[in-house]
């Protein structure tokens, strides 16, 4: 599938995510960046990265001090050809991987580890 429908779907899949959260988390996401990546493109830059990664959380958490650089900035990647690729083409767990996949990340921003993301099912 082309990427620009995978982002079509991916943003309408996060749209109806966070409207879903409760207003307190949905209050606290509003100051995390989401981007819908693709990692063939963006490991052309960055081939530290795993290539394999589904989302990735960077920056400060909503816990840390407020950023002294612009790099530290909360944001989450989804990576959208790999969570595709993931997923084998269907389109059901496509949608459901990506809502998962931006929880997760979400869990990290507020400051959960891997076990408190993995406590909540969202691993």
């Amino acid at each position: 599938m082309r990427f620009e429908r995978l982002e079509s779907i991916a943003a309408s899949v996060v749209q109806s995510t966070l409207a879903s959260l409760p207003s307190v988390i949905r209050d606290e996401a509003a100051a995390c960046s989401i981007e819908l990546a693709e990692m063939a493109v963006v490991f052309e830059t960055e081939a530290d990265l795993d290539p394999d990664l589904l989302g990735l959380f960077e920056g400060n958490t909503r816990g840390d001090p407020l950023p002294a650089a612009p790099d530290e900035m909360p944001r989450i990647r989804l990576f959208l050809d790999n969570l595709w690729d993931d997923c084998e083409g269907d389109l059901k767990t496509y949608r459901e991987e990506v809502r998962i996949t931006l929880l997760h990340e979400l869990g990290h921003y507020l400051g959960l580890d891997e076990d408190g993301v993995a406590a909540l099912g969202l691993a």
